[in-house]
């Protein structure tokens, strides 16, 4: 079984956020914080190492003091670049490590065991992981191999794919569900109409997780 410490998380925030007229979505707030803060207080106990792929204006982030990768491929090429370059900054910086696990920066209550499910689900004919909330799999939230680095590279510069289960189903991915969570845990802010709800879900999400405390 995969161990942490082979682990990098990478938090996903280098999209254009299209569709928030504007807004700056990793640092949009939902009941007070910005939703780039809730993702990270969720990776630090899961993970020692954590990585942030943003593009832009990188000073916006410096009080998080994450290492950051740009994507090193250009015009915003979704989030295999995001992947592609995560895994390009491990083999420069963390040899050691020999794979990512990739967190949405617009998802702020993803699953506290996230990390350790997706750990224990990968084996020889499952080399990638991939998380799953009632039938409908969450691609972004993803188990990759580093060594997969030169054949991602290829697919998405060669062969132009920018889907990532296009890329993933060409291996042994598995499903790694998340059912019994009564609430999305994978609810992500795509509009500024989305603040709203996500509000109401963050106090539902509280009230839950208080009545399971003993």
């Amino acid at each position: 079984m995969l161990e942490q410490k082979q682990l990098v998380g990478v938090i996903l925030a280098g999209g254009q956020a299209r569709r928030m007229d504007g807004a700056d979505k990793p640092l949009t707030e939902i009941a007070g914080k910005p939703l780039l803060e809730y993702v990270v207080e969720r990776a630090k106990p899961q993970l020692k190492r954590i990585l942030l792929n943003a593009n832009g204006d990188l000073e916006r982030y410096a009080h998080f003091q994450l290492p950051v990768q740009e994507d090193i491929v250009p015009n915003f090429a979704g989030p295999l670049a995001g992947v592609l370059s995560a895994m390009a900054w491990a083999r420069a910086f963390q040899p050691q490590v020999s794979h990512i696990i990739t967190i949405a920066a617009d998802t702020p209550f993803y699953p506290h065991d996230y990390v350790k499910r997706m750990l224990a689900a990968v084996d020889e004919q499952h080399p990638l992981a991939c998380a799953s909330y009632k039938g409908r799999t969450q691609p972004v939230f993803g188990l990759w191999p580093v060594d997969l680095h030169n054949e991602l590279h290829h697919a998405l510069l060669e062969e132009g794919i920018h889907k990532v289960d296009l890329f993933s189903s060409r291996y042994g991915v598995a499903d790694v569900t998340f059912d019994e969570i009564p609430y999305n845990p994978f609810f992500n802010i795509n509009r500024l109409g989305d603040i709203a709800e996500g509000e109401a879900l963050f106090a539902a999400h509280v009230a839950h997780e208080a009545s399971m405390v003993v």
